[in-house]
């Protein structure tokens, strides 16, 4: 059975990444996961790094590695305004590893509760969230 659609807009530092009509917007915000349905209620949430998945329909699922940013849900549109949006295929698995295995290092060598030891963290998380998605590129 069709939902009904709303219109996302995905926004990087580079540009425009998605603009259509989608069924459900699925994604990870600080307090967990969500799902946005058309007439969703007007929402601003801070996004974590995760996958995100458009659903044009049940079975045509477009998919993102999603790094950091918000998301603003009203008027039945969803704007996200992430750091990163990028394409399963596009994701580069051994890239990947190599910057876990250097944020990782960066978490253990910095002063705890420094800026640098939050930046190294928050690396950490978004490079797990895109290898994670790497490897689960069959979709």
């Amino acid at each position: 059975m069709a939902r009904a659609t709303f219109q996302v807009e995905i926004l990087t530092p580079e540009g425009e990444v998605f603009n259509e009509q989608v069924e459900m917007l699925s994604t990870r915000t600080a307090v967990g996961s969500i799902g946005v349905l058309a007439n969703h209620t007007p929402l601003l949430g801070l996004l974590e790094p995760t996958e995100l998945r458009l659903y044009r329909s049940e079975s045509e699922i477009v998919r993102f590695a999603q790094g950091e940013g918000y998301i603003q849900v009203g008027e039945n549109r969803a704007l996200v305004l992430v750091e990163e949006a990028i394409a399963p295929q596009d994701l580069d698995e051994q890239d990947l590893r190599e910057k876990l295995r250097v944020a990782e290092a960066d978490v253990a060598s910095a002063e705890e509760g420094s800026e640098a030891q939050r930046r190294a963290i928050r690396d950490r998380r978004r490079w797990q969230a895109f290898l994670e998605v790497s490897g689960s590129s069959g979709g």
